[in-house]
C-alpha cells in the first residue's frame, strides 16, 4: 500500500513554489543516483472517436497511453481510432459508468450490489472490449469514480482481472490473490472547481512530491507514478501542460513512460 507523505517530510515548502525547473532538478537527482523514474498515463471515459480523442493522441506523441473505455456504449469508431495508435492499451472502465449507490458518494460498484450481478457486468464488459479491440484490451479494471466496495474485489480476480487502478494513496483493504493495484498519483483535473486544469504549480508540486518521496524512501517504492487525464473535458491549459510534460519526459534520461502491458508480464 502506498501513501502520500506530508509535504514537510518531502522537503518542499508549498505546491505554489513548484515549477518546471523543480521537476527537472528532481529528475536530475534521480539521474545522479543512477535511477530512472517510471510513469504511466491513464485517460478515462472513452466511448467513441472524437476530435478531443484525436488531440489526446497527438499530445501523447506515441507515448504509451492507457485508455479507460466504458464497455457498454463503446463504439466501433473508437476501435478504429485506436487501431491507428499502436501505443494505446484499452482498460475496462466499469460497465456503463452509471451511479448505483443508494446513498453517499457515486459508485457503480457500491457494497449493496449483489456480487453475481457485478460478476455478470465484469464478464460482459471484458467480452465487449475484447470483441472491439482484440489484444489491445487488457485485464485492467478502472472503477468509475475510482470507487469499488472492498466486498466486491474478489469478483474482479474471479473474472480474470489482473490489475485494479484507482487513486493513490492505496486502499487499506488487502487485495485478493491474483489482483494487484497500479494507481494514479496525479489527477490534473480540478473536480471541485470548474473541471479545468488544477494549475502547473499544483500538478508539478504533486509530481515532485511523489518522486522525492520514492527517491528518499519516505514512501514505499510503488512505481510507476500514474498521471490521469480526461480527454473529453481537457481544456487548453491542461493540453498545454501535458504537451510540455510529454516533451520533458521524452528528453530526460532519468524518466520514462511505462506501458501498462509491461506490468502484466
Amino acid at each position: 500500500m502506498t501513501y502520500m507523505p506530508r509535504l514537510e517530510a518531502m522537503g518542499r515548502d508549498s505546491a505554489q513554489t513548484a515549477g518546471w525547473s523543480d521537476l527537472a532538478a528532481e529528475l536530475d537527482r534521480w539521474g545522479q543516483a543512477g535511477r530512472v523514474a517510471s510513469l504511466w498515463w491513464r485517460d478515462d471515459d472513452a466511448v467513441t472517436a472524437t476530435p478531443r480523442l484525436a488531440n489526446l493522441l497527438r499530445i501523447a506523441r506515441g507515448a504509451p497511453l492507457a485508455l479507460a473505455v466504458i464497455p457498454a456504449p463503446a463504439s466501433a469508431a473508437l476501435a478504429e481510432a485506436v487501431r491507428g495508435a499502436p501505443s494505446v492499451a484499452v482498460l475496462q472502465h466499469g460497465w456503463r459508468h452509471a451511479n448505483r449507490a443508494e446513498r453517499g458518494k457515486k459508485s457503480e460498484y457500491p457494497k449493496e450490489r449483489p456480487a453475481a450481478a457485478v460478476a455478470a457486468e465484469i464478464a460482459a464488459g471484458r467480452a465487449r472490449l475484447v470483441d472491439l479491440f482484440g489484444p489491445r484490451a487488457v485485464p485492467v479494471f478502472v472503477p468509475p469514480w475510482n470507487r469499488i466496495a472492498p466486498e466486491l474485489l474478489p469478483v474482479l480476480a474471479d473474472n480474470g482481472i489482473a490489475i485494479l487502478s484507482t487513486i493513490a494513496p492505496g486502499r487499506s483493504t488487502r487485495l485478493p490473490a491474483g489482483l494487484v493495484s497500479i494507481d494514479i498519483h496525479l489527477d490534473v483535473t480540478d473536480w471541485k472547481g470548474d473541471r479545468g486544469f488544477i494549475g502547473t504549480a499544483a500538478a508539478i508540486g504533486t509530481l515532485v512530491g511523489w518522486l522525492r518521496a520514492y527517491r528518499l524512501g519516505i514512501a514505499a517504492l510503488a512505481l510507476p507514478i500514474g498521471i490521469l487525464t480526461h480527454h473529453l473535458i481537457m481544456d487548453a491549459a491542461t493540453a498545454a501542460f501535458m504537451e510540455t510534460f510529454v516533451a520533458l519526459v521524452g528528453s530526460h534520461a532519468a524518466v520514462r513512460w511505462t506501458d501498462i502491458t509491461e506490468l502484466l508480464r
